[in-house]
C-alpha cells in the first residue's frame, strides 16, 4: 500500500523515477528527497550524487530534516536504519509522511486528521443502504464504502444499487478499478487481503482512502466556484428579465391605449335599436373586462419598475432607464387621456337607446300586425285558385260551397286590419324611420294582396256553381251503371267459372255430355253483348261530360266496378268459349286414344296371365306325387327354366304396353282383371319357384349321394314331409314336424322325457328358432339318423397312421400324402405343434380335427 501510494505521486516526474521495493528504492535518500518535494511543492537542497554510504546517509538525513521542519516528530528514525533497508523503520518514515501531506491537513468541521477523514467518509456514504462507516478496517471489508463514495461523486461510473455486500471481492475489484482507470488512483490495497484478513491493515486503508478525498475535494473547489458564478448570473439575468417585461407590458398598455381611445370618442351610431343596444353591450364588456386587466397590467408595470430600480441598487448596477415614451409618467398621461374620453360615454348611449325604443315599438306594432294578417293570409291564394272542387264528390261540393260562404264573411271582417297597417307605414314614414323601404314594400305587397283575394273570391263562387250542377247529372248515370253492372258482373263470373271448370272425365260419352252443354251457353252470348254496349255507354258518357266542363268525375258511390274490370272480364269471356272448344275437342281425342291402350294392354295381359299361372301350378306339382325319380325332376325343373327365358320378350312388350298406360294417366281398365303388378309378382314367384325347386333337388341329390340314402328312402321321406305340408308352404310347424317323424317310426314318448328328446331335435333342425322346420332340415336330420357319418376320432385317427403313429404331423408329409391344394389348406389352418418332442414345423392335427366338427372359424 505505502508502495504503491508514494508512486501515485513519484509517477509525476516520470515513469523511471518509481520505485519496486520500498526497502530498497529509498536507501540512497533520491528518491526519498524527489518524494517530499512533489507532495510538498517546495525545493529540498542538493542531494549528494556520491555512492558512498555517507552520501546515502547525508540524503537521507537532507530529508528527514524536512520532514521536521514541517514539525513531525520522529521518534526512533534515523538515517542510519533507512540506508540499512530496515523495513519497519521505512514503513514507519512513510507513514509519518502520509500523516502529514495526506491526512494531517483534511479539516471537517473543526475535527483534523484521522477524524476528519472519517467524518467526510460518514457524510459522504450515509445515503447509501449496507454502509455503515465506523473505522478504517473493518467498515472498509465488503467494498460498498469504496462503491459509495465513487457512486457519490461520480454516479454515472457505476450503478451502487445493483451491488451486493454479499459478493466483497467483486465489490472492490469493481471500485478499485474504477479509481484507476477514472479518477488517477492507483491500487494500493489487495482485493483478497482486504476479505481474507480479519482485521485489514486500519493505516493502509487510511492512506487510500485519503486518496479519494484528495481527489474529490478537487472537484468540489471547482463545483463552489462555478456555483459562485451562476448565481452572479443569475441575479443578472433576473434584472434582464425584468427589463424586457416592462418594456413589452409598457408597449402593450400603450398600444391599447392608442386602439381603444378612438372606439370611446365616436359619438354615432346606425340610428337602430340593436346596433345601439350591441355598442352599450361593447362598453360593458370594456368596462368589466378588457379595461380591469389593463388596470391590473398598469399596476404591475409600476410595481415591476420600482423592484428592478430596488435590486439594481442592491447589487451595485446602474438605475434603470426605459426607452423614449415608455417612462411611468408616459403612461399616467395616456391612461389619464383615456379616462377622459370614456368620461360621459355611457350617458349618452343610453339617451340614445330610449329614443330608438320609442320609434321600435312602432315597429314592432307594425310587424305584429303584418305576420298576423299575413298568417290569415297564408294559403288563402293558393285555395283560392286551386281547382279542387273539379276532383270531388257531389256532398264534397256542396260541403266546398258552404265553406267558401263562410271564408267570404271572413274577408270582410279583414278589412279594417289591413286598413290599419297602411296608417302605422305612413306614420313610420313621417317619423323617418331607419327601415322605411321595408315597411313600404311590406305594407304594398299586402294591399296588392288584398285585392287579388277579392277577385279570386268572386271567381271561385261561380265556378262552384257550374261544377255542382254537372256532379249531379253524372250521379244519375252512376246510379243508372250500378243497377245494370252488378248483375251483368255475376252472370260473367259464372260463365267464367263455367269456361275454366276442370273436368276429370274417363270416357267419350262424358266428353260429349260436357260440348252438348258448352253450344247451349254460346247461344245465349248475343244478349250479352247488347248489355255490355249499354253498360260501357253509362261511362262514356260521364268521361264526356268530365271532359267538356274539366272535372275530374268522382268514383261511383254505388258500386266498386269499374268500367274497366267489366271489359275485362268481357274479354275474357270471348277468349275462354274458343279455347273451351279446344279442350273438349283434345280431350275427346285423348279419351279415344286411351281406349285404344286399353284393349292393347288387355288383350296381351290375359294371355301372359293365364300362361303365367299354368307353369306355376306345374311347377308346384312336381315331386308332390314322390313317383317320379330326383334327376326326372331336376330334368323338368330346368325345361321349365329354359321355357320362362323364352317367354321373356312376352314379359317385356307387355312392359311398353303398360308405360304407354302409365304415361297416358290411365289408373283402370275393365277389359282385364290382370295389372301389371299383378304379372310381375307372378313373373318373378315362377322363376323364384323354379330356382328354389332345381337347388332343392340338387340338394336332396347330393345328400342322397353322399350319405347312401336309397331313392325309395328319399321318396318317402319327401312324401312324408308333403303329407303334412298341408298349406304347400315348403316347410312344417313344430306339431306337423312332430307327426311327420312318429309317422316314420320315430319314436317320441308322450311325457316330459318326450318333449324334451323333441326340442333336443327342433334345437338341431332350427337352431335360429324361426318356429318351423324346412324340408332342406328336415332332409339332413333324417339322413344322419339313418346313414353313416365320419367323426372327429375318425379323422384324427387317419391323420395319426400318415404321421406314423407321432402326436405331430409336418407339411412334408401332408404335401407327400394329400392332393397339393388339401395339403396348402391343411398347412395354414393347423397350429404349431407345442409338446415336448417337438421338431422344426411340428404341425398340431389334433386341434384341428376337432375344430373341423365344432366351433371355429373354418
Amino acid at each position: 500500500t505505502f508502495t504503491a501510494w508514494c508512486n501515485s505521486h513519484l509517477r509525476k516526474t516520470g515513469p523511471q523515477n518509481q520505485i519496486e521495493n520500498i526497502e530498497e528504492d529509498f536507501r540512497n535518500g533520491l528518491k526519498l528527497m524527489l518524494l517530499l518535494e512533489v507532495i510538498s511543492g517546495e525545493h529540498l537542497p542538493k542531494p549528494d550524487r556520491g555512492k558512498m554510504r555517507f552520501h546515502k546517509i547525508a540524503n537521507v538525513n537532507k530529508a528527514l530534516d524536512f520532514i521536521a521542519s514541517k514539525g513531525v516528530k520522529l521518534v526512533s528514525i534515523g538515517a542510519e536504519e533507512i540506508v540499512d533497508g530496515n523495513v519497519k523503520m521505512t514503513l514507519g518514515m512513510i507513514w509519518t509522511i502520509i500523516l502529514r501531506f495526506a491526512i494531517q491537513d483534511i479539516t471537517v468541521e473543526e475535527l483534523t486528521a484521522k477524524e476528519g477523514l472519517l467524518l467526510w467518509c460518514q457524510r459522504k456514504t450515509a445515503p447509501y443502504k449496507n454502509v455503515n462507516v465506523q473505522n478504517f478496517h473493518l467498515s472498509w471489508k465488503d467494498g460498498l464504502a469504496f462503491c459509495a463514495l465513487i457512486h457519490r461523486h461520480r454516479p454515472e461510473l457505476l450503478d451502487y444499487y445493483k451491488l451486493s455486500r454479499d459478493n466483497p471481492l467483486e465489490n472492490l475489484n469493481t471500485a478499485f478499478d474504477i479509481a484507476e482507470k477514472y479518477l488517477d488512483i492507483p491500487r494500493m490495497l489487495d482485493p483478497e487481503d482486504m476479505v481474507n484478513s480479519a482485521k485489514p491493515d486500519e493505516r493502509s486503508v487510511m492512506a487510500y482512502v485519503s486518496s479519494y478525498y484528495h481527489a474529490f475535494s478537487g472537484a468540489q473547489q471547482a463545483e463552489t466556484a462555478a456555483n459562485r458564478i451562476c448565481k452572479v448570473l443569475k441575479v443578472n439575468q433576473e434584472n434582464e428579465r425584468l427589463m424586457e417585461e416592462y418594456e413589452r407590458l409598457a408597449s402593450d398598455l400603450l398600444e391599447w391605449i392608442r386602439r381603444t381611445r378612438p372606439w370611446l370618442e365616436n359619438r354615432t351610431t346606425d340610428n337602430t335599436l340593436p346596433g345601439t343596444q350591441r355598442r352599450l353591450e361593447e362598453f360593458r364588456d370594456y368596462r368589466r373586462k378588457q379595461k380591469p386587466p389593463k388596470l391590473e397590467d398598469k399596476a404591475k408595470l409600476e410595481n415591476s419598475f420600482n423592484t428592478l430600480q430596488t435590486r439594481l441598487r442592491l447589487s451595485n448596477r446602474p438605475a434603470y432607464l426605459p426607452t423614449e415614451g415608455k417612462m411611468v409618467s408616459d403612461i399616467a398621461n395616456a391612461w389619464k387621456g383615456l379616462e377622459t374620453a370614456e368620461k360621459g360615454f355611457e350617458e349618452w348611449l343610453l339617451s340614445e337607446l330610449q329614443r330608438l325604443e320609442r320609434l321600435d315599438h312602432l315597429a314592432q306594432k307594425f310587424r305584429h300586425k303584418c305576420e298576423i294578417h299575413e298568417e290569415w293570409a297564408a294559403g288563402k291564394e293558393e285555395m283560392l285558385r286551386s281547382g279542387d272542387f273539379r276532383k270531388c264528390r257531389l256532398n264534397e261540393l256542396k260541403a266546398m260551397k258552404k265553406k267558401h260562404e263562410a271564408f267570404e264573411s271572413d274577408l270582410a271582417a279583414h278589412q279594417d286590419r289591413v286598413e290599419q297597417i297602411a296608417a302605422i307605414a305612413q306614420e313610420l314614414n313621417s317619423l323617418d324611420y331607419h327601415d322605411v323601404a321595408t315597411v313600404n314594400t311590406r305594407c304594398q305587397r299586402i294591399c296588392d294582396q288584398w285585392d287579388v283575394l277579392g277577385q279570386l273570391t268572386i271567381k271561385r263562387r261561380e265556378g262552384l256553381e257550374e261544377a255542382e250542377r254537372i256532379l249531379e247529372r253524372i250521379d244519375q248515370l252512376h246510379l243508372e251503371f250500378a243497377k245494370r253492372a252488378a248483375p251483368f258482373n255475376n252472370w260473367m263470373d259464372g260463365a267464367k267459372e263455367d269456361l275454366r271448370d276442370m273436368f276429370i272425365v274417363h270416357s267419350t260419352e262424358e266428353v260429349q255430355g260436357l260440348a252438348d252443354a258448352h253450344e247451349q251457353f254460346k247461344a245465349t252470348l248475343g244478349e250479352a253483348d247488347k248489355e255490355y254496349a249499354t253498360i260501357i255507354g253509362l261511362v262514356q258518357e260521364v268521361q264526356r261530360l268530365g271532359q267538356q266542363f274539366g272535372i275530374t268525375p268522382p268514383d261511383n258511390p254505388y258500386s266498386t266496378l269499374h268500367a274497366q274490370d267489366i271489359s275485362n272480364k268481357w274479354s275474357e269471356v270471348k277468349q275462354l268459349i274458343p279455347h273451351r272448344d279446344a279442350m273438349l275437342q283434345q280431350e275427346m281425342m285423348r279419351q279415344q286414344n286411351n281406349e285404344r291402350l286399353r284393349r292393347q294392354f288387355a288383350a296381351k295381359a290375359n294371355v301372359v296371365g293365364q300362361w303365367i299361372e299354368t307353369q306355376l301350378d306345374a311347377v308346384a306339382s312336381i315331386g308332390v306325387t314322390g313317383r317320379s325319380s330326383l334327376e326326372e325332376q331336376l330334368k323338368k325343373l330346368q325345361q321349365f327354366d329354359k321355357a320362362v327365358v323364352a317367354y321373356k320378350p312376352n314379359m317385356e312388350e307387355l312392359e311398353r304396353y303398360n308405360q304407354e298406360v302409365q304415361e297416358a294417366m290411365i289408373f283402370e281398365n275393365r277389359y282385364t282383371q290382370y295389372t301389371m303388378e299383378t304379372l310381375r309378382v307372378g313373373w318373378e314367384q315362377l322363376m323364384t319357384a323354379i330356382a328354389r325347386n332345381i337347388n332343392e333337388v340338387e340338394n336332396q341329390i347330393l345328400t342322397r349321394d353322399s350319405k347312401g340314402i336309397t331313392e325309395a328312402q328319399m321318396n318317402e321321406f319327401r312324401m312324408s314331409f308333403n303329407h303334412f305340408d298341408k298349406n304347400h308352404t315348403k316347410r312344417l310347424e313344430p306339431k306337423e314336424f312332430k307327426a311327420c317323424l312318429i309317422s316314420l317310426g320315430y319314436k317320441i314318448r308322450d311325457d316330459k322325457q318326450g318333449e324334451a328328446d323333441f326340442q333336443r331335435i327342433m334345437s338341431i333342425v332350427d337352431p335360429n328358432r324361426t318356429n318351423y322346420v324346412t324340408f332342406d332340415a328336415f332332409l339332413d336330420f333324417m339322413t344322419r339318423e339313418t346313414a353313416d357319418t365320419d367323426t372327429a376320432e375318425q379323422v384324427m385317427q387317419s391323420f395319426k397312421i400318415l404321421a406314423g403313429d407321432k402326436p405331430y404331423i409336418t407339411a412334408q408329409i401332408l404335401r407327400q400324402e394329400l392332393p397339393a391344394d388339401q395339403a396348402e389348406y391343411c398347412i395354414q389352418r393347423m397350429a404349431p405343434y407345442t409338446g415336448r418332442d417337438a421338431v422344426p414345423g411340428a404341425l398340431d392335427y389334433m386341434s384341428f380335427s376337432t375344430a373341423l366338427y365344432g366351433e371355429s372359424d373354418l
